[in-house]
C-alpha cells in the first residue's frame, strides 16, 4: 500500500522559512511525478510545485516562484519543499501528492493526482 507522509509544518512569522518533507513508501515503481498542493480555509486546493522524479524538471505556481524550491532525495524516497520569504497568504494545509505515471506533472492540477498525503499545517503570521 502506497503512503505519503508529510512533516515539517508549523508556525512562522512573515519573512521566515520552513522546510516540508514527504516520505514516500509502498511504490513498486516511481512515482514519476511528485508535488505539493495547498488548501486554505474556504479556498480550493491549488498546486504549488511539482517535480518529474526521473529527470528532475520542476514546475512552480506563479505565486511561489523565487521563494519556494522543490527537491528530492531519491535514495531516501523523500520529497522536500523549501519555503523562504513566507507571507501570510501562504498559510494553508500543505499536501504531498504523487502521479504514478508522471502524466501532466507540469499542470499542478489536483485532478491528475493519484495519491495524497494527510497534510501538514503551515501558518504565517504578519
Amino acid at each position: 500500500q502506497v503512503q505519503l507522509v508529510e512533516s515539517g509544518g508549523g508556525s512562522v512569522q512573515a519573512g521566515g522559512s520552513l522546510r516540508l518533507s514527504c516520505a514516500a513508501s509502498g511504490y513498486t515503481a516511481g512515482p514519476y511525478c511528485m508535488g505539493w498542493f495547498r488548501q486554505a480555509p474556504g479556498k480550493e486546493r491549488e498546486g504549488v510545485a511539482a517535480i518529474y522524479t526521473g529527470i528532475g524538471s520542476t514546475y512552480y505556481a506563479d505565486s511561489v516562484k523565487g521563494r519556494f524550491t522543490i527537491s528530492q532525495d531519491n535514495a531516501q524516497n523523500t520529497l522536500y519543499l523549501q519555503m523562504n520569504s513566507l507571507k501570510p497568504e501562504d498559510t494553508a494545509m500543505y499536501y504531498c501528492a504523487a502521479r504514478r505515471d508522471g502524466g501532466y506533472c507540469y499542470s499542478l492540477m489536483s485532478k491528475y493526482v493519484d495519491d495524497w498525503g494527510q497534510g501538514t499545517q503551515v501558518t504565517v503570521s504578519s
